[in-house]
């Protein structure tokens, strides 16, 4: 029996929304339009939810897959939001250099092809390998191996801004 669909969303949405906003670069809105979309065709396909994989999987795959054909339909890249005065005022400095390393990272991410994209954005969610495997259709190892390599190119991109 598939738990039911307020559940799913309080439990998952955070997670969503996350990995939108790595693939839009840090666009709130566009984020959840994303998250909207996706918890739409959850909620369209749930009943035939067959518990091959985790729930949470199966919503990452969905996830990944509608943030694709979204970047696919944009021929160009949707730009950062700039920091505005009056939310630097309100932060520490701290505060304010840990954001500008996100974006940072996040523009980074952006110049990545799809596949890596999909890679390194699941794993800085904290999703296990195997099931980063299950939702981009590679292997295992294929996946160890890409995310010391996707790690190497982000730093490569952060110290020198390209990749």
């Amino acid at each position: 029996m598939n738990p039911n669909f307020e559940n799913i969303y309080q439990e998952q949405y955070s997670k969503v929304i996350r990995l939108c906003l790595g693939y839009v670069n840090g666009d709130g809105d566009l984020a959840k339009d994303l998250a909207q979309e996706v918890f739409i065709k959850v909620w369209e396909h749930l009943d035939s939810f067959r518990n091959e994989s985790s729930i949470s999987t199966w919503i990452y795959r969905i996830t990944v897959n509608t943030c694709l054909m979204q970047l696919r339909r944009k021929t160009r890249t949707v730009p950062l939001k700039n920091i505005e005065k009056s939310e630097v005022d309100d932060h520490t400095e701290d505060e304010v250099q840990k954001e500008k390393q996100l974006i940072q990272l996040h523009a980074c991410i952006s110049k990545l092809f799809d596949v890596d994209k999909s890679v390194i954005l699941l794993e800085l969610e904290g999703l296990p390998q195997k099931e980063i495997a299950e939702v981009t259709g590679l292997t295992h190892k294929s996946v160890r191996v890409r995310i010391h390599r996707i790690k190497e190119k982000l730093l490569k991109c952060i110290r020198h801004d390209n990749i």
